[in-house]
């Protein structure tokens, strides 16, 4: 077999190309003296140098050696022993050290779009599943107030919201209240998570795992 190049990063549409020529297309166009008709019968063909080596229907076949294939592609690589990258340069032209995969595209960063799920007439599931969770009641009322906190319509999840510096909604937390449901919003932005600010300043911050659990450490302070 002939000795194939180094690792050639190949066009994916120049390979294509290749992959579409047949072996009768090939032959008419650069091997005509190649090609010979067999005897008695219609679109069946057979090279000059293999006689068992027939061509038919888009297809061909060694009968003498056993194999056959599709494509020029095939027949350049299967009989006449040339490399991959070799083969592909002769039926498309193109001299694949040439040619350069165009540059990536550049990814743009576009801002997320925070999905809220529709809120719930009120907030009366997610209040009892707070307060039965030993949430304060008080509290459980400042956040609903405050509009960091609400209950969905259509699944009645409790929803704790993240703000920005300015006020906007950017995160959005759903936690089931009935079963184990839990994920955040499509479009949440993790740098703003739920969070309770101080009553006065304070040089700690304190973190938690979850949103209940930051309202339990806050029931906890006012208890004591």
């Amino acid at each position: 077999m002939r000795n194939s190049r180094l690792y050639v990063q190949i066009d994916p549409d120049v390979l294509e190309r290749a992959r579409q020529i047949d072996l009768l297309f090939y032959l008419r166009a650069y091997e005509p003296g190649n090609l010979v008709k067999v005897k008695g019968t219609t679109n069946v063909y057979c090279t000059a140098e293999h006689d068992s080596l027939k061509i038919s229907n888009g297809k061909w076949y060694w009968w003498s050696r056993g194999f056959g294939g599709y494509s020029a592609l095939d027949y350049l690589m299967k009989v006449k022993e040339y490399g991959f990258v070799e083969a592909v340069e002769i039926l498309t032209g193109q001299t694949m050290a040439d040619w350069k995969p165009p540059p990536p595209a550049v990814k743009k960063d576009e801002p997320k779009v925070l999905l809220l799920p529709p809120k719930n007439k009120n907030c009366d599931r997610v209040i009892e599943y707070l307060f039965g969770r030993g949430i304060d009641y008080q509290i459980i009322q400042e956040c609903v107030a405050e509009g960091i906190i609400f209950e969905s319509a259509n699944y009645h999840n409790a929803v704790f919201i993240g703000k920005n510096e300015s006020g906007m909604s950017k995160y959005a937390a759903c936690r089931g209240t009935m079963g184990s449901f839990n994920r955040d919003a499509s479009g949440s932005d993790k740098r703003y998570s739920f969070r309770l600010l101080a009553r006065e300043p304070c040089t700690s911050v304190h973190l938690f795992e979850a949103a209940i659990d930051l309202l339990s450490y806050a029931t906890y302070l006012k208890c004591e």
